[in-house]
């Protein structure tokens, strides 16, 4: 479709589609603009690239934009640039960036764990294998406790651990002294919390902030 568009419009650039030619890009925090145009710049005419940084502190946060001449020159660096960019369509920039911003994180870990997690998690000679094998190294319960260095969103964080069936809760906490994140979840089965456990310790939300996540006792018989 951004191929067909851009032939049919040919050089004249006010009929083009200005969100069919920006696209959202991670990339390692020590890039610079400059290195981000040499990058991308192999897929077509860039007319501007820029770095998304903390406002408070004026470091990368990892992510970038590259706005191209034409939507197929966007097109083929989404096709065709490394994997790790994991580039898609910038959203249209009357959405806040911030916003954007959990929206790709979001995606993202969909996208991740769905290839991975969830065609397993309902097998029960899976879910005896992890049973048996945390019971040696610690209790097991339905209940789990999730810290990290960066404070969570409360629907980001719900929507990750939701992609194990049987989330009950989600109940996010912050200390105001620290700015770290803490959080309690609870599935419905201790095969639930083990298989979350199991896939989501150590994942990294936002990508470079790794998650730690540890069973709490919830009053049950752990033998269960």
């Amino acid at each position: 479709v951004f191929i067909a568009q851009s032939r049919a419009s040919g050089s004249h650039r006010d009929v083009e589609d200005e969100e069919l030619t920006r696209i959202f890009v991670m990339i390692p925090k020590t890039y610079t603009e400059e290195d981000l145009r040499e990058k991308f710049k192999m897929y077509g005419d860039i007319e501007y690239c820029s770095i998304i940084k903390n406002k408070t502190t004026g470091e990368s946060k990892g992510l970038g934009y590259v706005r191209y001449l034409k939507p197929s020159q966007a097109a083929r660096a989404i096709e065709e640039c490394d994997r790790s960019y994991r580039a898609i369509l910038a959203e249209p920039k009357n959405k806040s960036s911030e916003s954007f911003e959990h929206d790709y994180y979001s995606n993202t870990m969909r996208q991740e764990l769905r290839g991975n997690a969830l065609p397993f998690c309902m097998q029960p000679e899976f879910c005896g294998f992890e049973k048996a094998e945390t019971r040696i190294q610690e209790p097991v319960s339905k209940r789990l406790s999730v810290v990290s260095r960066l404070p969570f969103i409360q629907e980001q964080l719900f929507a990750l651990f939701d992609l194990i069936p049987g989330l009950e809760y989600c109940d996010v906490q912050r200390d105001p002294h620290t700015n770290s994140g803490y959080a309690v979840i609870q599935y419905s089965t201790a095969a639930s919390a083990i298989y979350a456990k199991y896939k989501l310790h150590g994942f990294e939300y936002p990508p470079g902030n790794r998650l730690t996540v540890i069973f709490l006792e919830d009053g049950n018989d752990s033998s269960e």
